[in-house]
């Protein structure tokens, strides 16, 4: 049966409580508090709690309700970009730690950032947890969408109608997973980045992964900090290109098996305990009828959305965080107030004619772009584009960018100290303090231990001297 409610009032649906489908949260949050109506929203969320990928399970495979799993998070995962990239324009790390902090946080510490706007902002209403979208469908009559989902706790189907529809489940999630000759019969383990929870289990091994992109570098390093023997990367089209340490290198792509040996393309072989598919992911929603169906590969600007959100075919069907990404979190919001506004009629949306002109424009500029550098450039581009549709508060873009560069820059001089650089808040103007460990030296990444500071000399003598002798 339908829940079809009696009232003239709007109802939007957002699958997906991770940045993304909080960011939309957040924007009709931001509306209410300045004195605007705004429509009935529901969220659905397949965990059971908040935060998408931030949100650590040391679950793999499937779910304890038998849902597949949705994160890809491991244990010992620190930003790989600097935190003031990513800092929400309405809610700095400032006012949520109360204090400096280094540029490279850890997972728990970005997700407690996370939590804290969401939190103060009483967010957690809006959403059913356990709960997962399993089918829609669009009335033309009615111009609404029919949703069906599973409350995965209770084991019940229902279906609700909604005026709008956000789809906000990410796309990191749906492995994409190649084959090779000869890889059924390899001893060791082999496994996808999605189900990496750690590297902890390859002490001491010669670990091959499989890839060029920012899982691989990442998992790599940090294989080759918690102990790995050697970690070999094999990549299809590029090497990542950075100046590794001794124990890691970069090959041609892997060819086929023979055993414990893998062979690559230009000859060399070499035997391994484990292999980890750092091979990217698919963009995938199940829930959506072919003809609502996001199908792109990741990239910065996916075909069929208008200002890269709204779907070309349905506007009322909305993506938000669906490009490859640089910026993030402010990324999501600029996109989720836009999609706020056009859902409260505030942003007239142009003929399907002008929005197709406008999606080839940025399609075209983003077949030009040649290195990291223009990606950064376009996506700050787009970025702005955005800002000038919507009231959400403005932050310095290019100067956002150019700490974007210098990370890269930073990156290519020494992959295991890039961390432990600093940067500058364009929201605040605070400088990031530098972190009491070296991240090589790091293997805690708990947020107490992150915030924990050790006492300054002065301090401890002042101690001392207290105590009676």
């Amino acid at each position: 049966m339908i829940n079809k409610r009696k009232t003239k009032k709007k109802r939007v649906g957002i699958i997906g409580a991770g940045p993304s489908g909080l960011a939309q949260l957040r924007a009709f949050e931001a509306a209410k508090h300045a004195g605007l109506e705004v429509p009935e929203v529901v969220c659905f969320e397949k965990q059971s709690n908040w935060g998408g990928m931030w949100n650590y399970s040391w679950r793999t495979g499937v779910g304890k309700y038998g849902e597949p799993i949705h994160g890809s998070m491991y244990k010992y995962l620190w930003s790989n970009g600097p935190k003031e990239c990513l800092e929400f324009s309405d809610y700095s790390f400032d006012e949520h730690f109360k204090k400096p902090i280094s540029s490279y946080p850890p997972r728990p510490v970005l997700f407690d950032y996370i939590q804290g706007r969401i939190k103060k902002n009483k967010i957690r209403d809006y959403i059913r947890f356990d709960t997962t979208a399993r089918w829609v469908n669009y009335n033309d009559e009615t111009e609404k969408f029919e949703v069906v989902f599973d409350d995965l706790k209770i084991d019940k189907t229902y279906t609700e109608e909604f005026d709008y529809l956000v789809v906000a489940s990410g796309h990191f999630s749906t492995p994409n997973m190649p084959y090779f000759k000869g890889i059924e019969q390899f001893p060791g383990q082999v496994m996808h980045a999605h189900d990496f929870r750690g590297a902890d289990p390859y002490k001491d091994q010669d670990i091959l992964i499989i890839g060029s992109s920012y899982s691989a570098e990442d998992i790599g390093v940090q294989c080759h900090k918690h102990g790995a023997k050697s970690v070999t990367l094999s990549y299809r089209s590029n090497p990542i290109g950075v100046n590794w340490p001794e124990s890691i290198k970069e090959v041609p792509l892997l060819t086929h098996f023979k055993d414990d040996i893998a062979y690559f393309k230009d000859g060399t072989s070499e035997r391994f305990d484990a292999v980890i598919m750092c091979t990217g992911y698919q963009h995938k929603f199940p829930f959506l009828p072919d003809e609502f169906r996001l199908k792109t590969k990741n990239n910065l600007y996916p075909d069929h959305l208008y200002k890269g959100v709204f779907f070309n075919n349905l506007p009322k069907l909305i993506y938000l965080g669906m490009q490859d990404q640089y910026y993030t979190f402010n990324m999501f919001d600029a996109q989720a107030w836009l999609a706020r506004d056009y859902m409260m009629d505030k942003f007239e949306m142009p003929s399907r004619r002008e929005r197709r002109v406008d999606i080839d424009r940025w399609l075209e500029a983003n077949d030009k772009l040649e290195d990291s550098f223009d990606h950064v450039d376009f996506q700050g581009a787009y970025i702005k584009d955005l800002l000038k549709l919507s009231d959400y508060p403005d932050f310095n873009v290019d100067e956002v960018g150019v700490m974007f560069k210098e990370w890269l820059k930073d990156k290519d001089d020494n992959i295991l100290t890039y961390r432990d650089k600093t940067f500058k808040s364009v929201v605040t103007g605070t400088m990031a303090e530098t972190h009491h460990t070296e991240w090589m030296d790091e293997l805690d990444d708990s947020k107490e231990r992150y915030l924990y500071q050790e006492e300054s000399e002065e301090a401890l003598e002042e101690v001392v001297g207290k105590q009676p002798v």
